[in-house]
């Protein structure tokens, strides 16, 4: 397109990632602001006839309309397609409807999907219930068990989907072992990325084919907005996920693209900062007499931590999963009261299922964010009425051991 197309950020080619992380998306306007600018604009005005059918018929790069083309948004697109190492990115609403638009991209009716049973509860019922309704199959396999996925490979097989760590239990996967499946078997593999971030995963450093982000959770970092965004190779998203986006419309607003964009600024120094406060909670849980286990990448203990160690830049994320004692002595009941009473006897820990921000949050996944799967859905994942997930913010962790100190020194 030559100068048809829309200009870049005149960067160094070898510049860092915290440095991307505060100067990549757009050139200033002629106003020459240096932070990012905020277009609030449902639509753009087009200097003709002829330029503006150019421009509809994709013959001419520019903005048109903002629930395709938006400036702020497309700041936020490149900046985190440039942190994950992928070449480009499209934003969308949520991270939900990120792998709704996966989904209707890159599927079709007979097509069959291996999944791990791991990942987020509503991700589960979106390729369970909602996908098969027009005819895509998909396999639920061990997040860890390389052969199961391998095993679970079909002729029809077009996408293998895994979370890394996932959602409470924070198990990782192989990611470069799934990339070989999957291009062994002419699939994509696609990998949220949600715990991690860029700040301490790329997946597709790993093979992955595409990243998913729900921009809501670490990107944002204060628990402000809804996003969500995939990421990956060029061709890919303008062929498969701008048409459908254009038409769908499950498009980022440009003040939420706004916000999430100038979280990525403190991404890097968030993320170090949380995992290490989440590695000295974790440590100090597996210590309690009525914590019966702890699941924390960062931990030795952990059945993947030298993976998670080898993947995630040595650090085990901010996300602990324990579970209280209780479910010996009185079974499923019994746990869920106790996790319950734990939970209840915190004043610091704001209970929401929410995570990623700078404040830490606490939550009962088994009735919460995988309250809707079914009971055998949980045993399956290793969900359990006993579990507890605590998504590590910003505060003193001492204090969060004191809030948690309340309800467990009374279980």
């Amino acid at each position: 397109m030559g100068d048809k197309r829309i200009p870049r950020v005149d960067l160094p080619a070898d510049v860092h990632l915290d440095t991307l992380a505060v100067r990549e998306g757009l050139p200033a306007s002629a106003w020459g602001e240096n932070s990012e600018a905020l277009f609030l604009t449902s639509s753009f005005r087009q200097p003709d006839a002829a330029t503006a059918a150019a421009r509809f018929a994709n013959e001419e790069e520019a903005f048109i309309y903002s629930r395709f083309t938006n400036p702020t948004v497309m700041m936020f697109e490149r900046r985190l397609a440039a942190l994950e190492g992928a070449q480009a990115c499209i934003a969308t609403s949520s991270g939900m409807s990120a792998i709704l638009l996966l989904g209707m991209g890159l599927l079709k009716v007979g097509d069959h999907v291996v999944c791990s049973q791991s990942v987020f509860g509503s991700t589960i019922m979106l390729f369970g219930r909602e996908f098969a309704k027009f005819g895509i199959e998909t396999t639920f396999v061990s997040q860890t068990d390389v052969s199961q996925w391998q095993a679970a490979i079909k002729p029809n097989t077009k996408l293998l989907f895994a979370e890394s760590p996932t959602n409470p239990l924070t198990e990782v996967c192989d990611i470069a072992a799934l990339a070989a499946i999957a291009k062994q078997a002419g699939a994509w593999l696609a990998v949220d990325n949600c715990f991690c971030s860029p700040a301490l995963q790329r997946p597709i450093e790993y093979g992955a084919d595409l990243v998913i982000h729900s921009g809501t959770k670490y990107l944002d970092g204060q628990g402000r907005v809804i996003a969500g965004a995939i990421c990956g190779n060029e061709a890919l998203i303008n062929e498969r996920f701008v048409p459908v986006m254009r038409s769908a419309g499950m498009s980022l607003s440009p003040f939420n693209a706004w916000v999430v964009l100038k979280g990525l600024e403190t991404l890097s120094i968030r993320m170090e900062a949380q995992s290490r406060r989440a590695l000295e909670l974790a440590r100090w849980l597996e210590a309690q007499p009525q914590v019966e286990r702890v699941f924390y990448p960062g931990l030795e203990s952990h059945p993947q931590h030298a993976l998670a160690m080898a993947q995630q830049s040595g650090s085990g994320g901010a996300v602990v999963s324990f579970v209280v004692r209780g479910q010996a002595e009185g079974g499923a009941t019994r746990a869920r009261r106790n996790a319950f009473h734990v939970i209840d006897g915190t004043r610091v820990c704001s209970i929401t299922a929410n995570l990623g921000d700078t404040k830490t949050t606490i939550t009962h996944p088994a009735s919460t964010s995988h309250g809707r799967l079914s009971e055998e859905q949980r045993q399956a994942a290793g969900i359990t009425q006993g579990m507890i997930r605590v998504a590590v913010g910003l505060d003193d962790v001492r204090d969060l051991q004191a809030d948690l100190r309340r309800g467990l020194g009374s279980l």
